[in-house]
C-alpha cells in the first residue's frame, strides 16, 4: 500500500526529519502537534492557549484531507504535568463535542521545545 504525505501551511512545519502526517488508504496519521503557530513559534500562555493551538494544528492537517475531528478515533495526549489536566481537558471537550475518540494520557517528563502539551491522533476517512 502507498504512503501518501500530508501536509498543511496551516500547521507548523515539521521539526525534524518526519511528516506531519501520513495517509495510508483510509487511514490518517498525525505526527505529534506542540502548540507552535504555522510560523514555528511556542504560543504563549498556559496549557488552555497550548492545548487550543495544538487542537487548532490537528483541524488544519485534517482540513487538508477534507476530514474533521469527527474522524479521529484515537487520541494520545502527553502532559509535561498531569496538575493541568483539567485545563487540557476543558479545551479538548470543546473540540471533541460528540462521540469523542479513544484517548490515552500521558505525563511525560519533557516536550520539544519545552511545550506543555503534545497530542497525536488516528483518523479513518470512511468515504475512501
Amino acid at each position: 500500500m502507498s504512503k501518501k504525505i500530508i501536509a498543511s501551511a496551516q500547521a507548523p512545519k515539521a521539526l525534524g526529519p518526519y511528516s506531519q502526517g501520513i495517509r495510508v488508504g483510509n487511514m490518517i496519521y498525525l505526527a505529534g502537534q506542540i502548540p507552535l503557530d504555522p510560523a514555528g513559534q511556542l504560543v504563549e500562555g498556559g496549557i488552555l492557549e497550548q492545548t487550543e493551538r495544538v487542537l487548532t494544528n490537528i483541524s488544519a492537517l485534517l482540513e487538508s484531507e477534507g476530514l474533521t475531528l469527527a474522524h479521529v478515533v484515537k487520541s494520545t495526549v502527553f502532559m509535561k504535568d498531569l496538575a493541568e489536566f483539567e485545563g487540557m481537558n476543558q479545551v479538548y471537550s470543546k473540540y471533541f463535542t460528540e462521540k469523542p475518540p479513544a484517548r490515552s494520557t500521558i505525563q511525560v517528563a519533557r516536550l520539544p521545545r519545552d511545550a506543555k502539551v503534545e497530542i497525536e491522533v488516528v483518523a479513518i476517512d470512511a468515504a475512501a
